[in-house]
């Protein structure tokens, strides 16, 4: 992507990343009447230690555009992903740096970290009737719905799980 780089988020980022992930999940709605998933987002330290934080940055103003926490089955923060497949969580760009191909270069990452780390698939969760511009590029990345990994965390909250067939895994 011209213009932003993905990287590991390290410890000085954190800040950021808390920030920009509860603004975009504010700005799409889905943190009315939640119960402190928003503490959850905001809690960078312990998605880092339960995963890979990374980062989409502006290349020129070293600015956090995004963030997304990758993680592997049995750990922390996965909640879909079975064995051999890789999972990403709370993929997030800060409103200000929308429609800039942020939330697709962040994909792309945990993408090519499945691949590097010999996963067959990419698992992830998405919030029924919200998050329309992220479906939307999953769907034309190649995921495909999963009903039987649809799930729910709690009452009116509504998980739909999404798979992409990794070649090669």
């Amino acid at each position: 992507m011209t213009g932003l780089s993905v990287r590991p988020a390290g410890p000085a980022d954190f800040p950021a990343v808390a920030r920009l992930t509860v603004a975009a999940y504010e700005a799409d709605g889905q943190l009315k009447g939640e119960h402190g998933y928003a503490t959850v987002l905001a809690d960078v330290v312990s998605r880092a230690e339960g995963g890979e934080v990374l980062v989409a940055a502006d290349d020129v103003t070293a600015e956090l555009l995004g963030s997304v926490t990758f993680v592997l089955p049995g750990s922390r923060y996965a909640e879909i992903s079975g064995p051999g497949e890789a999972e990403f969580r709370m993929l997030a760009v800060d409103p200000a740096g929308q429609g800039r191909g942020v939330g697709a270069a962040l994909v792309e990452a945990c993408v090519s970290r499945a691949a590097e780390l010999g996963c067959s698939a990419v698992a992830i969760c998405v919030r029924s009737g919200f998050a329309a511009a992220a479906q939307r590029l999953y769907l034309r990345r190649g995921f495909v719905r999963v009903p039987e990994r649809d799930w729910a965390p709690l009452d009116g909250v509504e998980l739909l799980g999404l798979r992409l067939e990794l070649t090669g895994g």
